[in-house]
């Protein structure tokens, strides 16, 4: 296996344990079977939670929706900044409603918006936070790609294009994003790397699951009280983010095309 291969292979391992992590949890998720925050022992590799249920079947529950989620929103967020950022440096009039409704929405504290956005939205919990995500991580993601796509805007190949009479859509996605592909990967790391965080953050501020769910951040805000008693119970759903978010970034910047052979020849 390649180098970059190998600098992906955790992400991948991390996503598939998550994703079949309830197959594999010894325990049911809601069933205590411990005393409350119990050391780990046989019946519990990772010790109890506040209410005595395995913190290994919690953990391995727990992280399909967040990688989910985030998936969805990077996915969301990176179309969308694709298909805005090139259009907005191919026409000034679209460049400039972008521009605009990016200024505003930048304006918004990330917290608030969330909070605003989850709470405004009866029964929303995961939906409403990843609309979220999605609503207050595009217009940054719009003027990343945007950025790189002006100095295309003027090359030769694009300005013959737009006079022969190409509709702007096509010259857009069948001239400059082909040539952004190393800009688009990156974009798309960071931004599910921003979705977890931003999930999680929700998640220990109970905006999106609620309990009982098992979900890595509702684990770290319920069993802090009883940090001293079972660390693991707080740690190990913190280890599970910091590594999905950590892999995720070493795996994009493996796989990411160099920049000098971004631009095909013409």
């Amino acid at each position: 296996m390649s180098a970059p291969g190998l600098r992906a292979l955790p992400a991948a391992a991390l996503a598939l344990l998550a994703l079949s992590g309830p197959l594999l949890a010894p325990h049911p998720v809601d069933t205590p079977v411990t005393a409350p925050y119990a050391g780990p022992g046989d019946d519990a590799a990772l010790g109890g939670d506040q209410l005595g249920r395995d913190v290994l079947s919690r953990l391995l529950h727990g992280g399909d929706a967040l990688i989910a989620g985030a998936l969805a929103v990077a996915v969301t967020v990176t179309l969308l900044a694709a298909a805005l950022g090139c259009l907005a440096v191919l026409s000034p009039r679209v460049g400039a409603v972008v521009e605009r409704t990016a200024d505003l929405v930048i304006l918004v504290p990330p917290v608030l918006g969330l909070m605003l956005l989850a709470l405004a939205w009866p029964g929303g919990r995961r939906l409403a936070v990843t609309t979220a995500a999605v609503v207050l991580g595009t217009p940054y993601a719009v003027r990343v790609v945007a950025a790189a796509a002006a100095p295309l805007a003027g090359a030769g190949f694009v300005e013959a294009s737009v006079a022969s009479g190409e509709r702007l859509w096509r010259v857009a996605f069948h001239e400059i994003l082909p040539n952004l592909r190393a800009t688009i990967l990156a974009l798309f790391g960071l931004r599910f790397v921003e979705a977890v965080y931003v999930i999680s953050m929700a998640g220990f501020l109970q905006l999106g699951p609620q309990p009982p769910e098992a979900d890595w951040a509702l684990m770290i805000r319920e069993n802090a009280p009883g940090i001293l008693l079972n660390p693991w119970a707080t740690i190990a759903p913190a280890i599970a983010i910091a590594a999905v978010a950590t892999a995720t970034s070493l795996a994009t910047e493996a796989l990411a095309p160099r920049r000098g052979g971004e631009v095909a020849a013409r």
